[in-house]
């Protein structure tokens, strides 16, 4: 089976043609969203175009930021970031203009169901999925099926609330987690410190060096992740999590994570295997292929709701 996939991020929109399990084509290329819906939109339709010339498909997938109506494949809601995209039906559109069956998920829900499927999530039916880059994303597999909740919204985790009153955030409130445990946080307040820290790879560069400042700017920001990792163990009590996002290629954030938690969580609730996913940037796109060649279920009515 030809699927043709598409992870569309804030940043980045990364792409992969499957010939059965094969990668056949893969690249990555600037999503443009801070231009708006027509343009991101109109990035996605020349990537699956390119690629269409090239490759044949039997099925399109494409995983999006946003909260998305996996059913319709339609986007239910999108911050203000990125004007015009909620409401667009992404399914509609795309179907109508290639003449193929297109599904369209959640970014971080297509990347759980990827690791799920084929990597650090197989054979674990109870996991989380966090990942951590631009904002906090994540999804919860419950007894092998993806929750969605019943505005299909479920595992917001960049949204608890860990500083009332603290940073403002895109969603409107103040204090949540990804003000202050996101990528995007660390790479801000190294900034702060030295003006030249302006990625993961130069702030971990300077803490590989013994730098003292980014030491402990490093260790404030794991315990920062820290606190909404504590509080998603004694809600949903999950056998493993997976923790996405390129910042975990770093070793010492993950060993560091599993030092705080195995001491400051109750006994019964552990252990808890804090894993990097395994599937980097790809995860997403893996999510995708599954999804459309039928190794996890296409969208909504067999999914856990709450």
């Amino acid at each position: 089976m030809n699927i043709l996939t598409l992870d569309a991020g804030g940043t980045a929109m990364k792409y992969a043609c499957f010939h059965d399990n094969e990668i056949v084509c893969q690249g990555e290329r600037p999503s443009g969203s801070a231009r708006g819906a027509e343009v991101f939109s109109g990035n996605m339709k020349a990537i699956l175009c390119e690629c269409l010339r090239k490759y044949p498909a039997d099925a399109i997938g494409i995983s999006t930021t946003g909260q998305v109506d996996a059913q319709n494949g339609s986007i239910l809601y999108a911050d203000d970031v990125m004007p015009g995209y909620t409401g667009m039906k992404l399914k509609e559109i795309f179907e109508a203009e290639f003449s193929l069956p297109v599904h369209i998920e959640n970014d971080v829900n297509a990347a759980a169901i990827g690791e799920g499927t084929y990597g650090a999530g197989k054979g674990y039916p109870d996991f989380l999925m966090a990942a951590y880059g631009t904002g906090i994303g994540g999804a919860v597999m419950a007894g092998g099926t993806l929750l969605r909740g019943s505005r299909q919204a479920a595992g917001e985790f960049g949204h608890i609330r860990i500083h009332p009153g603290g940073r403002p955030c895109g969603c409107g409130g103040r204090g949540c987690y990804e003000t202050c445990a996101s990528a995007t946080a660390l790479v801000r307040n190294a900034i702060e410190l030295d003006p030249s820290l302006t990625d993961g790879r130069k702030i971990f560069a300077a803490f590989n060096r013994g730098e003292a400042k980014v030491k402990t700017l490093v260790e404030e920001w794991v315990r920062e992740i820290s606190y909404g990792l504590i509080s998603l163990i004694y809600i949903f009590n999950p056998s493993r999590i997976l923790l996405g996002g390129g910042i975990f290629e770093q070793p010492y954030p993950v060993t560091r994570l599993r030092e705080i938690i195995a001491g400051e969580i109750q006994k019964s609730f552990l252990p808890v295997d804090l894993i990097p996913a395994a599937l980097g940037n790809l995860a997403g796109v893996y999510g995708m292929k599954a999804i459309c060649c039928g190794d996890y279920p296409p969208c909504c009515p067999a999914a856990v709701s709450v």
